[in-house]
């Protein structure tokens, strides 16, 4: 699942998103969220989170691999 539509991503679920710095590369960094920072229901670069430890960037998709 993509993290384009805000619905999709709850606090503290896990997440990979794309950091500013990484965005040429597409690199991945896998994380807890701790605040939604995008107010409109849907972005199509993904919605911007802010992680546990800190990190901003926008969700590419939802690690599903931990849910109970």
């Amino acid at each position: 699942m993509t993290g384009s539509i805000r619905s999709d991503i709850k606090i503290g679920q896990q997440v990979y998103i794309v950091l500013k710095a990484d965005q040429r590369t597409g690199k991945l960094t896998k994380g807890i969220v701790k605040d939604i920072l995008t107010n409109s229901p849907r972005h199509p670069h993904g919605i911007k989170v802010r992680l546990q430890d800190g990190q901003v960037g926008r969700v590419k998709s939802i690690d599903f691999t931990n849910v109970k």
